[in-house]
């Protein structure tokens, strides 16, 4: 069992929030919270702050809330030179603080097709959820229209930057090091999933997987998190957001999102990790564009599975692990939501699956 599941976070303060972040109906102390978090009065900028510091204070790891100035001092006046990413959210930049702190600073792009609802989402998930395997949010900046997010910068960037489109000079992913990937990305999830009550991140994919000089991962960008069904309740009901490509087909048709939702994107992720392709590529030739598609032969016979595999691994791999690492992808990509595996389940069999891969790259024993 994997030594995170004893570890259930309370996310008490965000439990009365529908998707429009607007309270529910309710009398309870939580909404009324809520009611006072979005003021009629428009002045959001002050209760978004003490709202954060309430949440915060309450784990004892008060994220900070910067001015804009600051923050354009650290990245020197948001220069291209230290622009390292590019979302739905907005434009991230490399930071040093005054502290000599280097840090990622996420600005909202007030065009974009994210807005304020998934900056409040975001800092009050990540002020309630800490974990070993979620990026550390630092602190926040609220000034005028400006909405800014300060993270613990991740020197190696996302799992996207290492799968594709490498550069020439650069070094492709070896198959533990994929699997240690995996592993990381599935503690993560697993910690969400079993808070309380459980998080669906609804937005798990490889540009959100981000990495440290070592490989570990933490799971970023929290905008699009759901609060999960409790009690009697099977699904929650929302709006269908996320990324085209990796959102479960259930979801995608109904809005009906639960927690085997999650493990329908992380099979899509893992299917990224197996062949290097990306999820949707539209530079493929028509019946390759879509991973999951072009894949399924691939999965349904286990003569052809090794076919599938990312060209650039050379061979380099146990066909014995390879051929566990497709049963599972493929029992996360199960069309029937009820047939997929538990994240605890995937946990358990990912950390056998990397312990012998692990063994193997150094020699200790190789299955064939």
């Amino acid at each position: 069992m994997s030594c995170f599941s004893c570890i259930s976070p309370k996310l008490k303060d965000v439990k009365d929030y529908d998707d429009d972040l607007s309270p529910r109906s309710t009398n309870s102390p939580a909404s009324l919270k809520g009611k006072a978090f979005f003021n009629e009065s428009g002045n959001r900028g002050s209760s978004v702050r003490s709202k954060a510091k309430e949440s915060t204070s309450q784990k004892g790891n008060v994220a900070r809330s910067f001015t804009f100035k600051e923050l354009a001092i650290a990245t020197q006046n948001f220069r291209e030179a230290n622009l390292i990413g590019e979302g739905g959210f907005g434009s991230v930049y490399r930071g040093k603080l005054d502290s000599n702190l280097i840090v990622a600073i996420k600005q909202l792009n007030l065009e974009g097709l994210q807005g304020s609802q998934e900056f409040v989402v975001e800092v009050l998930m990540l002020s309630l959820l800490h974990h070993p395997n979620l990026v550390n949010l630092i602190g926040y900046c609220i000034d005028g229209d400006q909405r800014l997010l300060v993270y613990e910068f991740m020197p190696m960037g996302s799992l996207e930057n290492h799968l594709f489109d490498l550069e020439p000079d650069q070094k492709p992913l070896d198959w533990s090091t994929r699997l240690k990937i995996a592993v990381g990305a599935a503690r993560g999830l697993e910690y969400l999933h079993q808070a309380t009550p459980p998080v669906i991140y609804r937005d798990l994919k490889s540009s959100n997987i981000l990495l440290d000089n070592d490989y570990n991962v933490k799971l970023s960008d929290f905008g699009l998190a759901k609060l999960g069904p409790v009690g009697d309740n099977t699904h929650v009901s929302t709006r269908v957001m996320g990324t085209y490509g990796y959102c479960a087909p259930e979801y995608a048709m109904s809005g009906k999102l639960t927690l085997k939702s999650d493990i329908y994107s992380f099979g899509v992720v893992l299917l990224e990790l197996i062949t290097g392709r990306k999820a949707i590529d539209f530079s493929k030739k028509p019946g390759e564009q879509n991973l999951v598609v072009w894949s399924r032969p691939f999965l349904k016979d286990g003569r052809k599975f090794v076919q599938m595999v990312d060209p650039l691994l050379e061979g380099r791999f146990s066909v014995k692990s390879l051929k566990h690492a497709v049963l599972i992808t493929s029992m996360c990509l199960q069309e029937h939501a009820g047939a997929r595996p538990l994240i605890s389940d995937l946990v358990i069999a990912l950390e056998y699956l990397a312990s012998k891969a692990d063994d193997s790259r150094k020699g200790r024993s190789i299955d064939s």
